[in-house]
Formats: C-alpha cells, sequence, structure tokens
C-alpha cells in the first residue's frame, strides 16, 4: 500500500487543498497553525508508527483567481482585489491596509497595495518609497517597490505638499488608470487602500473593479460604527463579499503599569460583526509603535515582525486568504471566445 494511501486509512485524515491560500494561510482552516501540530503532525506520526524510518513533508500552494461582481472582467496580472475600506476617516485604515498587504506578503504570496486615496494619498509615506515611477512605452506606468510590494500612489506622481482639487470624474478616471496603467508583475493579491466614506470612487470601484471581497476598518466608538455599518451595507448591495471586519484603537496598554483601558469604548466592531452576520478579524491596541513604525516608512509587519501587533495582523491576512480561497473560483478564463462571422 502507498503511504499516502496508508496514512489516511490509518488516521482517517484528508488534507484537502485551500485554493488560494498559501501553506500557512491553509493551516488557519485545521487545527495545525503553522506550528508542526494538529493534522500534519498526526499523519506524520502515523507514518512512521507504520514502518516508515523517515518522513519528509513537502507543502506548495497556487493560489488562483475567486468570482468577482457579475459583469465585470478581472485584470490582467491580478487574481484577486481586496478592498480596505472604512465609512470614517481617522480610524487607521491605511494603517491596516499596508500591514495586511505585508503580511500577506510575509505568507509567500506575491502582493500590490494600490493607494485609491487620491484626495489624501498616505501609501508613499508608509511604505518609504521616494521618487516617480517609470514608464517604458510611454502609456503605462511601473510599480514602485517598497519592502516586497507592488505600489502605486497619486502620491509618486505629485509633490507632497499639491493638494488635488479635483472633481469626481477626474478622482475616478484617475484611479482606473492607475490601477489599468500600471504594469502589475503576476499579482495574488492588489490590496486597494480606499478614501473614506461611500462616494464616487467606491461607486467606481464597484461597478468596474473586480473585486474578490472587502474589509471593513472601524474603532469601538458608536459614531464610527454609525460610517462603518454604512460601508459595509453599501459592498453587500453591489455583491461583493465582505470578508470581515478589523476592530483598531480597541484598547490602550499602559506602558508604566499595563493596565488595559478602552478609551473608545469595547465591543463595538464585535458586535456590529455579529449583527451584520460577518467575522471579527482581529482587533488592534492604540499603541504608539503603531503610528511611529508607519510614520517613519516601515509598518509594524517589518518593523517588528515578531512581535504581537504583527503576529495580530498576520492572522487577519491568513483568515482573509482563507476566507477568498474557500469561495468560489471564476471560471471565466476556461470559457471558449464566440465569434460570429458573416459567411
Amino acid at each position: 500500500m502507498k503511504l499516502a494511501a496508508l496514512f489516511v486509512v490509518l488516521t482517517g485524515l484528508v488534507l484537502a487543498p485551500v485554493w488560494g491560500a498559501t501553506p500557512a494561510q491553509a493551516c488557519e482552516n485545521c487545527t495545525c497553525q503553522g506550528e508542526g501540530t494538529g493534522q500534519m503532525s498526526q499523519v506524520i506520526q502515523a507514518l512512521k508508527a507504520a514502518g516508515a524510518a523517515s518522513v519528509s513533508v513537502k507543502v506548495s500552494s497556487r493560489v488562483v483567481p475567486h468570482a468577482v461582481q457579475r459583469g465585470v472582467k478581472l485584470i490582467p496580472g491580478i487574481k484577486n482585489i481586496i478592498a480596505v475600506a472604512s465609512g470614517k476617516g481617522g480610524v487607521g485604515k491605511s494603517t491596516t491596509a499596508v500591514n495586511l498587504a505585508l503580511a500577506l506578503a510575509a505568507e509567500g504570496a506575491s502582493v500590490g497595495i494600490l493607494d485609491a486615496d487620491i484626495y489624501g494619498p498616505s501609501q508613499p509615506m508608509m511604505l518609504g518609497i521616494a521618487g516617480r515611477p517609470e514608464s517604458k512605452d510611454g502609456k503605462s506606468l511601473e510599480p514602485m517597490q517598497g519592502h516586497g510590494l507592488q505600489a502605486i500612489s497619486i502620491g509618486f506622481l505629485i509633490d507632497v505638499d499639491t493638494p488635488m482639487v479635483w472633481r469626481g470624474p477626474m478622482v475616478t478616471q484617475a484611479l482606473e488608470q492607475l490601477l489599468k496603467d500600471t504594469r502589475w508583475r503576476e499579482l495574488d493579491y492588489l490590496v486597494v487602500d480606499l478614501p473614506p466614506g461611500t462616494g464616487d470612487i467606491q461607486l467606481t470601484l464597484a461597478q468596474k473593479v473586480p473585486v474578490t471581497g472587502a474589509l471593513i476598518v472601524t474603532t469601538p466608538q458608536d459614531i464610527a460604527l454609525i460610517d462603518a455599518r454604512k460601508g459595509l451595507k453599501m459592498f453587500e448591495k453591489v455583491g461583493i463579499p465582505i470578508l470581515g471586519v478589523v476592530e483598531n484603537m480597541s484598547f490602550h496598554v499602559c506602558p508604566k503599569c499595563a493596565h488595559e483601558s478602552h478609551i473608545f469604548g469595547s465591543g463595538g466592531a464585535e458586535r456590529m460583526s455579529r449583527e451584520s452576520g460577518t467575522e471579527l478579524l482581529g482587533q488592534l491596541p492604540l499603541d504608539e509603535s503603531i503610528r511611529s513604525q508607519a510614520d517613519s516608512g516601515k509598518p509594524t509587519v517589518v518593523s517588528d515582525p515578531d512581535g504581537k501587533i504583527a503576529e495580530t495582523y498576520r492572522r487577519i491576512a491568513r483568515r482573509c486568504a482563507v476566507k477568498i480561497a474557500e469561495s468560489q473560483r471564476d471560471m471565466s478564463a476556461k470559457f471558449p471566445n464566440i465569434v460570429v462571422q458573416n459567411t
């Protein structure tokens, strides 16, 4: 009997593939959590008990495109698009977006980030990227590089002190050009950092951009939750799945006495998730290090990769990847092209 069949007989385990997740992300679906325990260790132990002198386990992954809104085609070079949104500004959405992108990349995925906040771009500073993107053909832009991410932002094309005094149509056109005229290089995930609110940018995203899922960022404060609910319902109305909710500034731990206080209230995102039937993916503290690391151009996931906060971001990223992997796969590439000719 082959060893592959033997361990199924001995343990009753079937390790099904999770399409669209890296090995560590796939572990979120079982009990091993990527640390050699749970299902994988049971398999190894069963093989050794059956007489195997040594066991070598190799795990590979393949991220695939997943279904998007009806009538919207995938963009070449991008498999999955994650929109990071908030109803209100100042809740830490951009910081969450960049750390989410970095966490996905740390898991082995090819990741890009699009700064869709035309009026207030912040990703160039958060990623510590300076300069202008190149254009090899005079028509398209090469993405900038920072901490292993491909990145594009209107902030790369204007001076840092230049205000964008544009009306809605110009803003939406700029978003489309940044997205479709950038030469993305085979991305597993593109994280889109949206501006706050439910205006022109969000509407364009819903109607013309193939979004795999949306992540809602809020704080526990009631006034922030009011607008976060509006953002969540907007995505539901246009048929974009909600991957979950992230609560920023959930609590503050005093650096001197370690007392935990809830400055902006408590349980807000948990109630919102329960009422809307979505998942609370993670709760992040009100911590000076998150702010200072983002301001320095080295966000938490790269500044302190082994810290508790970075682990929370990685856990959020894994859950996002698994929820995408569990969704319906995009099969549009399998359909034949139909050509009607006059004969």
